[in-house]
């Protein structure tokens, strides 16, 4: 079995531990499925953290991440490929969201969303294709290189036989909205050469920070990085900004997110190394690199690091902050400036967390920023995944599921306090609320820029 994911980290795995069980084929990719001792804390029905949505709507066992590790071990133990062909592992995998809830709630930190990942891509090695899924993976990039694709999307959306026709033919759900491109999407006009000589003339600046624009951002909501502009030069920041078009027509600067959830891992390596190329300068002046979209962000951190990108992308993780971590560490340390008003109604704030902020524990940075805001009532929705997940909401088998997950504990919550201001920073969290939840979602950003002093 040659690995497309680089899993040495677990190559000590199982020494000493009589619970490891670790199976006879799949190197250290076995190693890391076996970090699980099915202590059954996935399955638990009263659990109020992210873990596990598929679990939670269905209440079986197999759907779990302790279910998933079982048919794991037992295929191999046969043979180092028998899982690449088992219907049984694939419809189990296939209700995985990705929240990597089970990487920080588990005792054993087992990393599904990961080992997920490198089973998409021994399935494409071995053969198994799907258009829907190329797309998925593609999505962001044909935007940009085929901006009539706009109109498209309008025309599927306020067309129910086309949309019931995409049904048919890609298996999209044909009852959901697909999320509608801005028409301008977020462009700056500074070339490259421009923006190499103003990080050489910041080069010594301690304010300088790097903000980072990923693709759903930049061509679904470029008002978010303006804001998000706003709130940091106001701040007394110099921001350097880089976004997929920052290298002209040619290339797209992307973090290779949806490429990497599709199991398209060659894309990812070659979207991560044109980023990190761009990135190096920075990093080599020790500048922070600001996200807006978690998952996005969150990579450069976590998935950076499995795909073998050398040292660099060690330096790159170290240096990855969200929007909300930066705000609260600078504010902590004495150095963010940017003062804020209260909010002049007594309209309370509902805050639902992107699973992948949740994983990393960054609801206390967003706690911690939200108190800036004077005298400003906010409630975080305890739920778990959204249902939206990346792709898995427009998949038409998982219309029913996706729907079931949001109507758990987000649904409801939002049913509760109707006039509330909604904020969320996942993309996909966002557009779920709009066309489940019938609200209106803004971004941490854009709150913070309205209420700037």
């Amino acid at each position: 079995m040659k690995k497309c994911l680089d899993w040495s980290n677990y190559h000590d795995q199982g020494m000493g531990d009589a619970y490891a069980d670790i199976p006879k084929h799949g190197g250290n990719f076995a190693k890391a499925i076996s970090v699980c001792i099915n202590s059954g804390v996935c399955q638990e029905s009263n659990n109020r953290g992210v873990m596990c949505p598929s679990y939670r709507i269905s209440n079986d066992p197999r759907l779990s991440p302790g279910g998933r590790v079982t048919l794991f071990k037992t295929l191999l133990n046969q043979d180092g490929h028998a899982f690449v062909d088992n219907p049984e592992l694939a419809e189990s995998l296939a209700d995985c969201v990705s929240c990597k809830g089970c990487k920080r709630e588990c005792e054993s930190n087992i990393d599904i969303a990961a080992i997920k990942v490198e089973y998409l891509a021994q399935r494409r090695q071995a053969g198994y294709r799907s258009l829907r899924s190329w797309l998925f993976a593609e999505f962001p990039y044909l935007l940009y290189r085929f901006p009539i694709l706009k109109a498209s999307i309008a025309l599927r959306n306020n067309n129910k036989w086309l949309a019931k026709l995409g049904g048919q033919l890609l298996k999209i759900n044909p009852d959901i909205d697909l999320p509608q491109p801005a028409k301008n999407p977020y462009r700056d006009d500074i070339s490259q050469q421009q923006r190499n000589l103003m990080s050489s003339e910041l080069a010594d600046d301690p304010r300088c920070v790097v903000l980072l624009i990923d693709s759903f951002t930049a061509q679904f909501n470029p008002e978010v990085v303006d804001d998000a502009i706003k709130v940091l030069t106001a701040a007394d920041y110099h921001v350097l900004t880089i976004h997929p078009k920052s290298l002209g027509s040619k290339v797209i600067i992307d973090s290779g997110r949806s490429l990497f959830s599709q199991g398209f891992i060659e894309r990812t390596r070659q979207q991560a190394n044109d980023l990190m190329s761009i990135l190096k300068p920075h990093l080599l002046c020790n500048r922070r690199i600001i996200g807006l979209e978690p998952s996005a962000l969150l990579m450069l951190r976590d998935e950076y690091l499995m795909l073998n990108l050398g040292e660099e992308a060690t330096g790159l993780a170290n240096n990855a902050l969200l929007f909300e971590e930066f705000i609260a560490r600078e504010k902590v340390a004495g150095r963010f400036k940017a003062d804020f008003i209260a909010i002049n109604t007594n309209q309370n704030v509902l805050i639902h967390g992107h699973c992948h902020q949740k994983a990393v524990g960054a609801m206390k940075s967003m706690r911690k920023v939200l108190r800036l805001i004077p005298d400003l009532p906010f409630t975080f929705i305890e739920a778990s995944c959204c249902g939206m997940a990346g792709s898995y909401g427009f998949e038409a088998e998982h219309a029913k599921k996706s729907r079931l997950m949001a109507e758990q504990d987000l649904l409801p919550a939002l049913a509760a306090d109707p006039n509330a201001m909604v904020i969320c920073t996942g993309f996909s969290c966002r557009h779920q609320i709009s066309v489940l939840g019938h609200r209106q979602v803004i971004h941490l950003a854009t709150l913070l820029a309205r209420q700037l002093k």
